[in-house]
This record gives structure tokens, C-alpha cells and sequence, in this order.
């Protein structure tokens, strides 16, 4: 079960979303969800909770810990979630969440795997989540890999399967790059950078993604989100998703996580994966929600050339391609979040690759 703070004319209502399996209320599964307010809402009259840059008002499904570092003549605070099952199968995931997210939104599959005896090791990368937020740092794939690889050192974890979902799917892609030796399986849930935009569409300066960030609100993150996730589809059962982003756009701290998020954007713009695809030397599996259609820069492309950008049921099949000896599980009608939207067949198909045989 996981809460939702909505802000109400007068009061603050909790959420309390409850996800049900099939015939009963309860489990993992959050393709159907039931909101129950302490008060009926009219229509369009919630407003998200406006959240400050540590999300400090924010809670996550279980303790979150802080590894301190310094890199570039700054000091950062990692924050992360180490989740120990009851009956240990000796192995251990680290989950990489997108960019519109934190490690929070992981919470159901946790606590599936955990079931099945993994350690789950869930990091909030740098910029994002409950971690640090600089503005004067330069941001890339390599760092970002550079400081799971060391918080698997801190925690004593040599190998690892990592799972990577949207911009965290390129995360993962990097780490497994550079760190082959550590990784046991690799699965990228709708990861973007299938494609690479910078050749397609033109390039927008940090400035003016600051300015462009500055202009935010939570009806635009919503329409973002629906066009791009969903297909031009939004079902209220996806409002949770803008929760973070929603209450950045309206918190205390919005100048700062502007400049955060133009200079995240920079990086996934111009620090493409997919080149490099055919260098992967570990097991790896692909699920794509075929609905999806995440360009980062569409808004940019010429009309003709956004038509042809961010059709995922092409891009999975050409990543799967390029990868050698790639599994591909295709999602029917899922958008953005297979985690999200059909929570059943995305761990079925999670859970038989990390346990398949060598």
C-alpha cells in the first residue's frame, strides 16, 4: 500500500492506493487501483503537494539510507533503499529508475523480488529523488555508474542483475558498459535512448531548457506525460506518477530543480547508448510496452521527423537486434510503465529471466 498527499481546498486529503490481484485486493499489481479519499473531490479540484528538492515531506516504502561523497569539489548524499528478504537466495538487484521518478515507484517490484529471495539495492541517482541536487556539476552516464559501482563497494556486493527503466534503462546500459565483470543480467524496462535524437532533432541549449523547465505546471506534466507514456491516453489511475514532478513545479525549490532537470535532459540528449549496444557482453532482456512513444526532443523535431521518433514497438525489436543474443518480451497496449500498467506480466517476465539457467 502506498500514499499519495493531495492538496485540497481547505485540507490535506491521503490517498491510500491499494493494489489488487485478480478477485482480491491486494499484492503487487497496480494496473487497477483504487484511490480512496477521506473526502469525495469535485472534479479538478486536487492540486499535488508542493515538494522541496530533499522531497523532505515525501515517504518512501522503506528506510532510506545516505552514502556521502565528495566528486567535483562538491559533497553529494546519495540516498538508497537496501531491502533484505526474509529467506536470502545469495543474490542481489539494483533497480535504476527514470528520469521523472525516484526509487520510490519501485516499491511493487521490491517487494516481488524479495519474495523470491533477492537483496534489492534501490538508489536515488544524483539530481533525483532524495539525493543531492547540483547545479554546478557535470552530469553523465559515466558518474551516475561510476557512483552505483561504489555504493555496491560500500555494501560489499560484487555482482549484481540490473534493472534499469526509462532514462534509468540508459543508466544501465552505461554501468553494464563499463562494468561488465559486475553484472549478472541486464533488463531494460522501456528504456529511452533507443533511438538518438541529437541526429533528428535540433538542439536546445541548458538556458533555454531552464526557461522551458521554469514554464512547468502539473496540467502540462500531466499532457507530457500523456502523450508521450500513454498515447495521448490518461486514466486517472496514472496521477500518482506526477506526484514528484507536479510538486517540484509548484515547491519551494523550482528554480533549483529547473536548472537540475535542463541539465539531466542535456545529458540524455547527448550522451546516446544505442551505438553501443552491440558491445553488450552480458545477458539481457528488453520489455517494451509497445504504447510508449518517449522522444526526448520530439517537441523540437520538425512535424514530418516527430511521427517517425519514439514508435517503441519498432525500437524494441531494433535493440533487440543490435544486442547480441537479446530476449525481447513485447507488451501489448502497455505504454511508458510495464511496472505500472500491467504489473503481472512485466515480473512474470522479470522474474523468469533472472532466474533462468546460464
Amino acid at each position: 500500500m502506498a500514499r499519495f498527499r493531495i492538496a485540497v481546498p481547505g485540507f490535506f486529503a491521503q490517498v491510500m492506493v491499494l493494489r489488487g490481484q485478480t478477485g482480491a485486493l491486494m499484492g503487487y499489481r497496480m494496473k487497477e487501483m483504487l484511490f480512496l479519499l477521506v473526502a469525495v473531490l469535485p472534479a479538478g479540484s486536487a492540486e499535488f503537494t508542493p515538494h522541496d528538492a530533499a522531497l523532505s515531506d515525501y515517504e518512501y516504502p522503506h528506510e532510506v539510507k545516505v552514502r556521502n561523497f565528495e566528486e567535483q569539489s562538491l559533497d553529494h548524499s546519495m540516498a538508497y533503499m537496501d531491502v533484505s528478504p526474509e529467506k536470502p537466495n545469495d543474490r542481489s538487484v539494483i533497480l535504476f529508475h527514470g528520469k521523472n521518478f525516484s526509487g520510490a515507484y519501485w516499491e511493487d517490484t521490491v517487494e516481488a523480488l524479495s519474495q523470491k529471495g533477492y537483496r534489492l539495492i534501490v538508489p536515488d541517482q544524483i539530481g533525483f529523488g532524495k539525493s543531492s541536487k547540483p547545479v554546478n556539476f557535470q552530469y553523465s552516464f559515466q558518474a551516475l555508474a561510476t557512483h552505483n559501482a561504489e555504493l555496491l563497494d560500500m555494501l560489499d556486493i560484487g555482482k549484481v542483475s540490473v534493472v534499469g527503466h526509462s532514462m534509468g534503462g540508459m543508466l544501465a546500459v552505461r554501468f553494464a558498459l563499463m562494468f561488465p565483470e559486475r553484472v549478472e543480467r541486464l533488463v531494460l524496462v522501456n528504456p529511452i535512448g533507443l533511438e538518438d535524437w541529437k541526429r533528428k532533432v535540433p538542439y536546445q541549449s541548458v538556458d533555454e531548457g531552464v526557461a522551458e523547465e521554469m514554464k512547468k505546471t502539473p496540467e502540462s506534466i500531466r499532457e507530457y506525460m500523456k502523450q508521450a507514456y500513454f498515447d495521448g491516453e490518461w486514466k486517472p489511475d496514472y496521477d500518482p506518477l506526477l506526484e514528484l514532478q507536479a510538486g517540484w513545479s509548484t515547491g519551494p525549490d523550482k528554480e533549483r530543480m529547473a536548472r537540475v532537470g535542463a541539465l539531466t535532459s542535456d545529458m540524455v540528449f547527448t550522451q546516446p547508448v544505442v551505438h553501443e549496444f552491440s558491445d553488450l557482453g552480458v545477458p539481457t532482456l528488453l520489455i517494451i510496452g509497445d504504447r510508449d512513444r518517449t522522444a526526448i526532443g520530439k517537441n523540437r523535431a520538425e512535424p514530418d521527423v516527430a511521427e517517425t521518433l519514439g514508435l517503441y514497438g519498432k525500437l524494441g525489436e531494433s535493440a533487440a537486434a543490435a544486442i547480441p543474443d537479446a530476449k525481447l518480451v513485447t507488451l501489448t497496449g502497455i505504454g511508458h510503465l510495464p511496472q505500472f500498467e500491467d504489473f503481472d506480466a512485466y515480473i512474470k517476465a522479470l522474474e523468469d529471466f533472472l532466474a533462468a539457467e546460464e
